[in-house]
């Protein structure tokens, strides 16, 4: 990693340096990092839909990760493989893939067997370099024995505002040939796979299409969910298929595929009716000396039904909630079933609706990338928020038949980590509101109407299919305030004030609740016990979820004001909660927490937890309350998330609630006391593998004045990149650039390829949406937020009066570029209806183009 960072330094530098001789000039970054050798080994870079499920192409080039049934299967490696045969060369046949990584070789589920039903003992390219601009992955192969460079591209569609083509279950593979020769070359690509479709319990076969094949599997009279489809196929008809590898025992088929491609024989057998162990296609082609030749492997699949569904249903009238206008009433089915299931009716649509728009959504696609990476931010963000864009593409998101989102908060190994579109870690994630508004706003629908009672009660988890939920648990402070403030974000993103008009009897309803749940004596802190994204109750007021209930109070004010509601009671307690915040829980540096568990309404800890699935009081544990109060607080620590409230204000465009100067103290203290360059002396013992040893990381929570708890919050020795990511970009939105962009660097020196995969940040699970955070960091280091409600452009730069960077809205996306402070729009899909442009609070004139 030495090697990378060294690079990314000195392009951090000459651009620091461009900015600041040619400011009217901004120059554009030169995002170009690779990774080669040992920084491949961990590299597995998701292609697939949206709630489509996934495959990663690994650094060397291998397909791994292969999680199309509608849930991770991440030891999932099938046995598919894409060769090349030179016709003359003695090692002209290898696996188009660059060395298997050693950590496959022993360690791994199962390793021990020898790697049976892989091709990881074939010959391959010796050299592999791997770069992304996402969602393209690609991979440069060479190899001495060969006349022949090698570039792959893997990709699948992701165009903004269009959420079903984003949404769709494919993913391309491109190889483009070089010849290096002075000589024409004869060749033979083909691609291998034995039919990993195949379950237990039902028949399967390899069936025909055009320039391919269709591994396939039927369901059983009992488990319809079993029948799959995925189809490999070309475009061009010079594709040869053998249907049918040889049948046999051991190594047979394998054994005889590959001869057929050391040979340079092309096999054509026909389909069979019953089962076939694998498949092959072959492009025989000549390229001149000099020249080059592509080959294009479409890819699609086609899961119609699951075994899938999640949580507790609505047993009484008290889980009743009220009717969301907006959803159609279709039937709700038993299982899950994916969006595409009823957008295509079987595989052979999918597959032809690819290959006929695959010249198109790659444009669109392209439009996308270019625009984004045709930026000057820091080199440094643009790593963090396009690597985590990949979480949009992992089974961590589901899209149910009607089209409305749901979602894990991660990926276990073979389930979906943490269910129900879980709303204190989906707080975090700004990259969705932007990128596919309409599909967040569905969140929001769920949130409010299916999973809000009529007494409020928002249970934090959504049922999937979604549906009425049980209300048997808390609900959940931050995840329910915080639905409030994106209730504000997504209708000022989305400019739509019917949408608000429908939703705001639920959210009153809302807000009403937690007052009365969490603040019955109106205080204006939460003072009753309150459940959080920490998985506990904190007891007594903390600046946390106090600055998420002062910022509640300030959206649900500002939507009142535009519905011409009485708001007067909610300025009220506003204003309390701001002081509170200020003179109680401030400690002249940062925001702590008063530990309260006595004279409160809610029964005490003990008669608490014996309701709960994760916290119980032994005999020691009383002890600890009498000495302490209740387990799993944080009291004077310094906790990162202790303001996180006055970032969500920021990001949903308004400003903060609580006292701005005291608010940079806050944050300022976390950089000087949670910040730790090597984490080999901290000591945890909770979940380290998240950054431990020599690594970097921002703690969740420390305790610089002393104070610390026996048994504090139990994930407060913790790092978690979400976190990380929030309180960079609020640093940043007080002026703290440099502080922001070390944080930035820190997370992404722990996935580097080596160890951690750089495109699969983890946290109680992978793909853990928490991360997507990372998003707001575009908007802290330019201000940049379109107002669809006022149609104005709002530009508070952190970075100077010269960059250009990307915008995407609830219409299109296109980039903003500023030049010594005059604002340049240009809309690269779809429109944007600006009227006005503000810069730093001021109206200033600004240039509109389209491309």
């Amino acid at each position: 990693m030495k090697n990378l960072l060294v690079l990314g330094t000195i392009v951090l530098i000459s651009l620091s340096s461009c900015r600041n001789e040619r400011q009217n000039e901004p120059q554009i970054s030169e995002y170009s990092k690779e990774y080669k050798g040992e920084f491949l080994n961990r590299i597995a870079f998701p292609i697939g839909g949206m709630g489509a499920g996934m495959f990663c192409l690994e650094g060397t080039g291998a397909i791994s990760n292969m999680s199309v049934r509608h849930q991770p299967n991440i030891f999932n490696e099938p046995c598919m493989f894409a060769a090349i045969h030179v016709k003359g060369y003695d090692k002209g046949s290898k696996v188009l893939e660059g060395p298997v990584p050693d950590r496959k070789k022993f360690g791994g589920p199962e390793s021990a067997l020898g790697g049976p039903l892989t091709s990881w003992g074939l010959p391959r390219f010796e050299d592999a370099i791997f770069s992304s601009r996402f969602p393209f992955a690609s991979i440069r192969l060479s190899d001495k024995d060969i006349p022949l460079n090698v570039e792959l591209k893997g990709w699948s569609p992701f165009i903004p505002t269009d959420q079903d083509n984003s949404s769709l279950p494919v993913g391309a593979l491109e190889y483009v040939f070089t010849n290096t020769s002075d000589q024409d070359v004869e060749a033979i690509f083909s691609y291998n796979t034995r039919n990993f479709m195949a379950m237990h319990g039902a028949p399967r076969t390899i069936r025909a299409m055009k320039n391919g094949f269709i591994l396939s599997q039927n369901a059983s009279d009992n488990e319809k969910h079993l029948k799959g489809d995925f189809a490999i196929y070309t475009n061009t008809d010079a594709t040869k298929v053998n249907y049918c590898w040889f049948r046999g025992g051991w190594w047979d088929p394998l054994t005889m595929a590959w001869n057929a491609i050391a040979d340079g024989k092309i096999v054509e057998n026909a389909p069979v009716k019953e089962e076939a162990p694998g498949a092959s296609l072959y492009v025989p082609f000549k390229v001149k000396a000099g020249e080059t030749y592509s080959v294009r492997l479409q890819m699609a699949w086609y899961v119609p039904d699951s075994n899938m569904r999640i949580g507790a249903d609505a047993v009484s009238e008290d889980d009743k909630s009220s009717e969301c206008p907006i959803v159609e009433k279709v039937e709700t089915p038993q299982y899950y079933r994916p969006w595409y299931s009823s957008r295509f009716a079987d595989i052979n649509e999918v597959s032809e609706y690819w290959l006929s728009k695959y010249d198109e959504l790659k444009q669109k696609t392209e439009l996308f990338t270019n625009t984004f990476y045709n930026t000057t931010l820091p080199a440094e963000v643009i790593d963090a928020v396009s690597s985590n864009l990949s979480i949009l593409k992992s089974p961590t998101v589901m899209r149910q038949h009607d089209g409305r989102l749901w979602n894990f908060e991660g990926c276990g190994d073979t389930w979906g980590s943490c269910h129900g579109s879980c709303t204190h870690v989906w707080n975090y994630a700004q990259a969705i509101p932007h990128l596919f508004p309409a599909m967040e706003r569905t969140l929001r629908e769920s949130e409010f109407f299916i999973s809000q009672n009529k007494e409020g009660h928002q249970m934090f988890r959504t049922n999937i299919p979604i549906r009425a939920v049980k209300h048997d648990f808390h609900a959940a402070a931050d995840g329910q305030l915080g639905g409030i403030i994106k209730i504000y974000r997504d209708w000022r993103i989305s400019g739509n004030t019917d949408w608000l008009r429908m939703m705001y009897p639920q959210v009153k309803n809302s807000l009403d609740y937690c007052i009365n749940t969490w603040d019955p004596r109106r205080t204006g802190a939460l003072e009753e016990p309150h459940h959080n994204t920490y998985d506990i109750e904190f007891w007594g007021a903390d600046g946390m979820c106090t600055s998420f209930y002062a910022a509640a109070l300030q959206s649900f004010i500002q939507l009142g004001k535009a519905l011409n509601e009485n708001v007067s009671e909610y300025e009220s307690l506003l204003a309390k909660s701001k002081d509170y915040m200020e003179t109680k829980l401030y400690d002249g540096e940062y925001f702590i927490q008063n530990i309260q568990w006595e004279n409160l309404e809610s029964p005490d800890p003990i008669a608490i937890a014996e309701k709960n699935w994760n916290s119980d009081y032994s005999e020691e544990a009383r002890a600890i309350l009498i000495k302490e109060g209740p387990k799993y607080q944080y009291g004077k620590g310094c906790l990162s998330d202790g303001i996180i409230g006055c970032w969500m204000s920021l990001v949903a465009g308004l400003d903060e609630p609580i006292d701005k100067s005291k608010v940079k103290s806050h944050l300022n203290s976390i950089y000087k006391y949670n910040l730790r360059k090597d984490l080999s002396d901290h000591a945890n013992p909770q979940r380290p593998t998240y950054g431990l040893g020599k690594d970097g990381g921002v703690l969740l929570c420390t305790w610089p004045k002393g104070g610390k708890l026996s048994l504090p919050f139990v994930y407060s020795d913790e790092v978690w990149t979400g976190i990380e990511y929030q309180v960079a970009s609020h640093l940043i939105f007080e002026g703290e650039v440099e502080k922001g962009l070390d944080i930035v660097r820190t997370v992404r020196e722990r996935y580097d390829g080596k160890v951690r995969n750089p495109f699969n940040e983890y946290e109680c699970g992978g793909w853990y949406a928490r991360a997507l955070s990372s998003y707001s960091l575009l908007q802290a280091l330019t201000g940049l937020r379109y107002d669809a409600v006022d149609h104005t452009l709002y530009i508070d730069s952190k970075i100077g009066n010269s960059f250009k960077t990307f915008l995407s809205t609830n219409t299109g996306f296109g980039t903003v570029e500023m030049q010594q402070g005059k604002p340049i729009i240009n809309v690269v899909y779809g429109s944007l209806d600006i009227q006005s442009c503000v810069v730093s609070g001021n109206k200033t004139d600004f240039k509109y183009q389209t491309n």
